[in-house]
């Protein structure tokens, strides 16, 4: 029990020194014009830093996030697919899931999302 609290001790002393020190080392002590324009590849700024962007990309950003984060939730399940303590509501789940996650690509399809030609 003592070396528990000892490591748990420790670990809080760790982040804490490590937090004092990345506060520490952050402080900018240099600024100028050039630090905090929008742009610092070496020129003025012509227009503004807000430019407009397409919708499609940031929908195609969240599209690939949730399709990104279906994978991390199905790799174990896929690894535990050859055993044989995976019971039927597992598959049950499973099977849930993968329905879901079709039926938003299919709604995805359908409202247009998936087409880059407009």
């Amino acid at each position: 029990m003592e070396k528990v609290m000892l490591s748990m001790l420790l670990s809080a002393l760790l982040g804490f020194v490590l937090l004092l020190v990345g506060l520490f080392l952050g402080v900018s002590m240099v600024s100028g014009r050039e630090k905090s324009s929008p742009f610092e590849c070496g020129f003025d700024p012509i227009g503004s830093s807000r430019v407009p962007f397409s919708l499609r990309f940031f929908l195609l950003a969240v599209i690939f996030v949730v399709f990104d984060v279906e994978i991390v939730l199905l790799f174990p399940v896929v690894m535990v697919m050859g055993g044989y303590w995976m019971w039927i509501g597992g598959y049950l789940v499973l099977s849930f899931f993968l329905v879901l996650l079709f039926g938003g690509v299919i709604h995805e399809w359908r409202e247009g999302s998936l087409e880059w030609e407009s």
